[in-house]
């Protein structure tokens, strides 16, 4: 019987271990999927309980298995029937689908397929002698010897802010953690409260305060001020032309932004819309992004990002027509610039900033501050034995510009040597540095199908001689 150890329980890991029971054929195999968390199929993304937080991609798109396009639509409407391809449905439904998939795939898995649930942290992976296999060592120190290893590792939160000082990262007011739903609901309703960010992850939070209080103060401060746009209430039909069309040989950042704005404009003028542009690129964002070099990622990162987030990652319909009112009303203000300093004052927190193109500084007092920054990308920065053990030992390495970790076309993680591994592999966000738009379900689950095939197809009688 073969092992296969899945570490990490959201989408990915979920999708993962799915996968390989699903394409075992004849093969034995025991699957373990570890989570020290306790929840899976659940993760950051699809943790929520909270009917405010949507998904911001319609349901139509949304299955777990890139063969069976209408999966999660014929879930969703066994719950509710009124659900449509182009309905955005609760985050919180979409984790329930992912748990019910894992136990469904589990319960028609033929007899030589097994799944084993873990609820621990995994502190340490290692090579076996002769390199088949890996060692593998639990937070109560249990050891096991398992054949191949996946990292689905997914989100990791944000860092610390360096603004903050000891007073304002220690205490009540800052919440370091903006889905952490208890102390979210701890804010009095009518405190003013100021968000870091102005991302998805900012209208999440500024939705859930809002239930509580339409008419509650909040302010949300980023570099440039940007909010998400919104999807379109119906999409046109798609225009069946090639990235060539709005850039011909294009390959710099500057040339190709030029000219997907002209696109834009031509599209205008025609009577569609901007968002077909994007829909033009979908297909082929992941190798437009290997062509560029590493100046031209960088200088899309410093120049372009921003803009691609907000355009790219959209917000559901009615998500966007809520925040639009806020906005007109005044109830959310958004500010462009940066924070200079903050600073617990007992009866609230007072922040210092500057805004973008000026020199004066500027006082907001709050009474909450919360962190809306978003998921930390860069390995190195997050809080994780394994992945610091990992990084330590050159098992992973992380890319020049801190996006992910380094891995194959089949997602083998590449060492500090540079070599490919034969039996560790990853799936997630990360894959984000060799591929950029790898975050979405429509992109991971066709790496977890690709993914599973390949580890379970393997040649493991000629593995075995070796």
């Amino acid at each position: 019987m073969k092992t296969f150890l899945v570490i990490g329980a959201g989408f990915s890991g979920a999708i993962i271990a799915a996968q390989l029971m699903r394409q075992t054929n004849a093969l034995s195999v025991r699957v373990y999927l570890v989570n020290g968390n306790g929840r899976i199929a659940r993760g950051m993304a699809y943790g929520t309980q909270s009917s405010h937080h949507v998904l911001n991609v319609p349901a139509g798109n949304m299955s777990a298995f890139p063969d069976d396009p209408d999966h999660f639509l014929q879930f969703a409407q066994k719950i509710d029937p009124s659900t449509t391809a182009a309905s955005f449905v609760s985050r919180r439904l979409y984790g329930d689908y992912l748990e019910w998939l894992l136990n469904e795939t589990e319960r028609l898995a033929p007899h030589n397929v097994e799944l084993h649930r873990i609820y621990q942290q995994v502190t340490k992976i290692e090579d076996m002698p002769g390199g088949n296999c890996k060692f593998v060592t639990l937070d109560d120190n249990v050891t096991m010897v398992v054949d191949r290893v996946v990292l689905a590792l997914g989100h990791f939160g944000s860092t610390s802010l360096p603004i903050t000082n000891d007073s304002v990262s220690s205490s009540p007011r800052y919440l370091h953690d903006p889905w952490d739903q208890s102390r979210l609901d701890a804010i009095p309703a009518r405190a003013r409260v100021m968000l870091l960010g102005t991302g998805l992850t900012a209208v999440d939070v500024a939705m859930t305060l809002l239930s509580r209080n339409p008419n509650r103060s909040i302010i949300a401060v980023s570099r440039r001020g940007l909010v998400p746009q919104s999807h379109r209430v119906s999409a046109g039909k798609p225009l069946g032309v090639g990235a060539e069309t709005i850039w011909g040989n294009a390959t710099t950042i500057r040339e190709q932004l030029h000219a997907f704005r002209n696109y834009c404009n031509h599209l205008e003028a025609k009577g569609r819309d901007w968002r077909e542009a994007l829909a033009i690129l979908r297909p082929v964002t992941a190798d437009v992004w290997l062509a560029y070099t590493d100046k031209e990622r960088r200088r899309f990162l410093r120049h372009v990002q921003p803009y691609w987030d907000t355009h790219r990652h959209r917000l559901a319909p009615a998500v966007a027509e809520k925040l639009s009112v806020a906005l007109a009303s005044g109830v959310i203000k958004t500010l462009a610039g940066r924070i200079l300093s903050m600073e617990d004052n007992n009866g609230g927190i007072k922040s210092t900033l500057r805004r973008r193109g000026r020199q004066e500084a500027r006082i907001e007092d709050v009474e909450y501050v919360v962190n809306c920054t978003g998921p930390c990308a860069n390995p190195r920065l997050i809080n994780s034995e394994l992945v610091k053990q990992l990084l330590d030992d050159g098992i992973i390495c992380t890319d020049s510009l801190g996006l992910g970790i380094e891995v194959t076309e089949d997602c083998a993680v590449i060492s500090a040597n540079g070599l490919p591994s034969e039996n560790l592999f990853y799936i997630g966000p990360w894959l984000k540095a060799k591929y950029w738009e790898s975050t979405a379900v429509p992109d991971l689950r066709v790496f977890a199908t690709r993914l599973a095939k390949r580890i379970v197809q393997e040649n493991w009688h000629a593995i075995a001689v070796k």
